[in-house]
């Protein structure tokens, strides 16, 4: 039986092993988490809207049907390509798998361009742990400043700042500020929410820049409406604890703030540069591999390489875009290809994209929308927008529910996942700093396994 091994179960990795489930194929899908994120409203598990459960469901609950798939967790170290090996991290234990064909979709990691350090206390929006942190540091600062007493104390904490002026720090920004305006005001004795300032910066002269110039002004506009202030041309060139420092216009500046949101950049796993070493591939800056036309690494046709972690310009010569469709495409167009070798049929055509359009949400009721020629904003938008995104999310109880707390937090006022934890804030650098507890665990089983020799 022809083995394929999938490395992530995000877009691509899952749409290829789908399509795949009727082939002669035995797959083994090798995923760091046990569940598929859909990472569009990771902002909405951050500001209380949606819970992890509703954007994220088990991946052995989504492929129980498909009898072909073998889940496997761990993070795929390395890959032996003369032998076709992957070589995986699980848990506490290593292990490899062999492979016939690879398909590797591993996503994105958060680029801090070179200021890895800016991730202490900016963090991402990659992960659910990203989101559940943010989740206890936004809906905690404004715990915390209703006890403080000083202006400037309680400033700070009501500052919140939001880099990257894309579809991710628009839609998180406008988030930020429906809750500071419209769901906390009258729930605190000592502080009025309605003060808190929320800050979006960008080194780039425009929110939405890949939108177009019509639809990147009327989204400036609401949010302006939302009043979230608005910084362009603005670099961020230090990030601490109680601040964040940039470099604009009008020179050097200090913005004190506790709650920052990084949501500028994005960077292909270093999984992409080991496949680039092994099999003499390029890669961009961003660390992402330049395939062939059929969406195969150069001079191996046997290693796909999908959505976020590869460079393909389309026959325009513009390079795709790192968005789910990309992935969405890519990985049914491979598993295509696999199935046409296995029956021995002539390769099919290069690849192609086809654009859908991109979306971003801005508030309630608020949206952009680029769609072939067609530009649209506000509610129309946004009714397009509730509709592709119920559309992509998997599972029908997923979609209930998501759409029963859209209709709390959009046509009432509330947020009905507010809960958040210490552990959910503080996790993340615990970790970083005592490092992996499932290694460190493994360790001590070693050592303590041979004192007893």
């Amino acid at each position: 039986m022809h083995r394929v091994v999938v490395i992530g179960a995000g877009f691509g990795g899952l749409f290829a092993i789908k399509a795949l489930k009727n082939a002669p194929v035995e797959i083994t899908l090798i995923n760091g988490t046990a569940y598929h994120l859909f990472q569009p409203l990771l902002y909405q598990v951050a500001t209380g809207i949606l819970s992890e459960g509703e954007i994220a469901p088990p991946i052995r609950e989504v492929l129980k049907k498909q009898k072909n798939v073998d889940v496997r967790l761990g993070w795929a170290r390395e890959i032996d390509v003369e032998n076709k090996i992957v070589k995986v991290d699980g848990p506490g234990i290593d292990y490899e798998v062999g492979y016939d064909t690879l398909i590797v979709a591993a996503g994105a990691a958060q680029s801090y361009f070179g200021n890895d350090g800016f991730a202490d206390n900016a963090p991402g929006m990659k992960s659910i742990d990203d989101a559940l942190e943010l989740r206890a540091r936004i809906f905690g600062a404004f715990e915390i400043a209703d006890l403080h007493t000083e202006p400037e104390d309680i400033e700070r904490w009501l500052t919140f700042v939001v880099v990257g002026a894309g579809p991710t720090g628009v839609e998180m920004a406008g988030q930020i500020a429906e809750l500071a305006h419209r769901t906390l005001p009258g729930q605190y004795k000592h502080i009025d929410p309605r003060e808190a300032r929320i800050i979006l910066v960008d080194a780039l002269p425009a929110v939405l820049n890949t939108f177009g110039d019509h639809l990147s002004t009327r989204a400036l506009r609401q949010l302006h409406l939302l009043g979230v202030e608005v910084e362009l041309n603005t670099k961020v060139v230090g990030v601490d604890p109680t601040g964040i420092e940039v470099d604009s216009e009008r020179g050097h500046q200090r913005i004190g703030s506790m709650t920052k949101v990084w949501a500028a950049g994005v960077s292909a796993p270093p999984l992409a540069r080991k496949i680039a070493e092994k099999t003499g591939s390029k890669t961009d800056r961003s660390g992402r591999i330049f395939v062939e036309k059929d969406l195969t690494v150069p001079g191996h046709p046997e290693i796909f390489v999908l959505g976020d972690m590869m460079n393909l310009n389309d026959e325009h010569g513009n390079q795709l875009p790192g968005v789910a469709q990309v992935a969405i495409q890519g990985g049914r167009y491979a598993a295509k290809a696999i199935k046409n070798r296995l029956e021995s049929k002539p390769a099919g055509k290069p690849f192609k994209y086809f654009d859908k359009g991109s979306l971003a949400t801005i508030s309630r009721f608020s949206a952009v929308a680029s769609i072939g020629k067609l530009r649209l904003d506000g509610f129309p938008a946004w009714v397009i927008w509730v509709a592709v995104h119920l559309l992509y999310l998997v599972g029908f109880k997923n979609r209930v529910t998501a759409v029963m707390h859209w209709a709390v937090s959009f046509i009432g006022r509330g947020r009905s996942e507010r809960v958040s934890t210490v552990q959910q804030a503080f996790a993340r650098r615990a970790i970083h700093e005592y490092g992996d507890p499932f290694e460190r665990t493994r360790l001590e089983a070693i050592v303590a396994e041979k004192y007893r020799e």
